[in-house]
């Protein structure tokens, strides 16, 4: 992770891809959206969406899941250039969740993040607290998912 002066304003990550499969669609349903559309592909057919659907909370999870194998992936090529990797501090929330259209069965995500805003905290000198839009785009390239993020992110030491 670089420290909050090296980010940028328009700085984007590709966090990676995932490809939701009917059996996790179900599993994840049981267990935290038990709703018949997410749970059974005839009920999906004859819902609003047309297919069984993941849920919204799926999607988001997976958005988590590739940021922090995004983070593990910036630490551990950090130490392999032998750096002290720079840890990523917290989030203190989001706003404006999106789910714009239906995730489908076999339908594959690409994740993207992208720095919308920079901010220096003067009640914490030592941190910074960066702003993103997120965003999930299907394989037809139609976003599907959104929200923007913000998190703490440690300044540089001083010398």
């Amino acid at each position: 992770m670089p420290y909050f002066e090296d980010i940028k304003i328009g700085d984007r990550r590709e966090l990676g891809s995932f490809t939701f499969l009917a059996d996790d669609i179900k599993k994840f349903a049981a267990k935290f959206d038990p709703q018949p559309f997410h749970l059974d592909e005839e009920a999906g057919r004859k819902s609003v969406f047309g297919g069984l659907a993941a849920s919204g909370w799926h999607v988001s999870a997976i958005f988590m899941k590739l940021t922090v194998a995004n983070f593990k992936r910036q630490t551990e090529e950090a130490l392999a250039r032998g750096e002290k990797p720079v840890p990523a501090g917290p989030s203190p929330g989001f706003d404006n969740l999106k789910w714009l259209k239906p995730v489908l069965a076999g339908d594959t995500l690409t994740y993207l993040s992208e720095v919308t805003a920079l901010r220096v905290l003067e009640s914490r000198p030592q941190w910074g607290l960066v702003g993103f839009l997120n965003t999930a785009t299907n394989q037809r390239g139609e976003l599907a998912f959104s929200f923007e993020g913000k998190a703490f992110m440690p300044r540089k030491p001083s010398a």
